[in-house]
């Protein structure tokens, strides 16, 4: 629902700022601007960026901050209505038909299309919620470009038509938000429809304070290590540079193991990058000397 305020903008970014953080997610304000203006246009909004920067985590923050409820529809390649909109519960259609058989000659299709048999999936519980709820349709991209065509329909008229029902509209409209890792190129339709951000990796503050906030038991000197490692790590030419989950998947292992100088402690950066590299090729090409040059530029 569209949300007024006499607040100055400037306040209003702060005020979302402040409550994403208390949903653990830290916002620039580029990224809360956006987020604002999805709310007072009501449109969906397209987070476009590599994997791990924390593109998904946006939609979990944003239902936590409001206190809505989060549905969630994984693309994949061969996505269908089925999987992603509704299907007929088939077994209990069968039973009522015997159920019907057995009372007696009448219609057995009497009554068996109907909504109690019908299975929501993702899309149509989103638009059958009565409150409003965050809609996050992740990895977009990993979906092919009929289901594409459909989306952009349900988001233009917020109805879904079941041939045996009809036409369901919306009882609210949700808050939408769509991620896409650059797999395929996503549609002209699609990308007007939607607002758009780009989500990059966090420069040093913001990963220091993401760190800070998910893992407030680090000790900070270790914690402006693991973050000043990452940042050059992702400066070298790899196949897969870490994202923000590698980082905090590596400071918890750095944590548990009770390492508290990362220039002390060269061998056991070798022995935990299997937290932060995910190829055999990024793993080869950071190699003793590689380590002991990041170690050197550390703060």
């Amino acid at each position: 629902m569209k949300q007024t305020t006499d607040k100055p903008l400037s306040q209003v970014i702060v005020d979302l700022q402040k409550d994403l953080a208390t949903a653990n997610y830290i916002a620039d304000p580029a990224l809360a601007t956006c987020l604002q203006l999805m709310n007072v246009l009501e449109k969906p909004l397209l987070l476009e960026g590599d994997a791990g920067v924390g593109k998904t985590e946006v939609a979990k923050a944003l239902a936590r901050s409001t206190g809505r409820k989060l549905v969630r529809l994984q693309c994949y390649e061969g996505l269908d209505l089925g999987s992603s909109v509704y299907e007929w519960d088939y077994q209990r259609q069968l039973l009522a038909i015997r159920m019907m058989e057995a009372n007696g000659p009448q219609s057995v299709d009497e009554g068996i299309f109907s909504q109690r048999f019908l299975l929501e999936r993702p899309l149509m519980q989103a638009i059958s919620s009565p409150e409003p709820v965050v809609l996050l349709i992740d990895e977009i991209d990993r979906a092919d470009e009929e289901f594409e065509a459909f989306l952009l329909e349900l988001l233009s008229d917020w109805q879904i038509s079941v041939p045996e029902l009809g036409t369901i509209a919306a009882k609210s409209r949700p808050t939408v938000v769509l991620t896409a890792n650059g797999t395929r190129e996503l549609s002209d339709a699609l990308r007007r429809r939607c607002l758009y951000f780009y989500v990059d990796y966090p420069n040093f503050d913001k990963e220091l304070r993401i760190l800070r906030a998910k893992l407030p038991e680090l000790q900070s000197g270790l914690a402006m290590q693991v973050v000043a490692f990452v940042q050059r790590l992702r400066e070298a030419d790899l196949r897969k540079s870490p994202g923000i989950a590698e980082t905090l998947d590596w400071a918890t292992a750095l944590l548990n193991l009770r390492v508290e100088d990362l220039r002390a402690s060269p061998q056991m950066i070798a022995d935990t990058l299997v937290c932060l590299l995910k190829t055999q090729e990024d793993q080869a090409a950071t190699d003793a000397d590689a380590i002991a040059e990041l170690i050197k530029r550390l703060r």
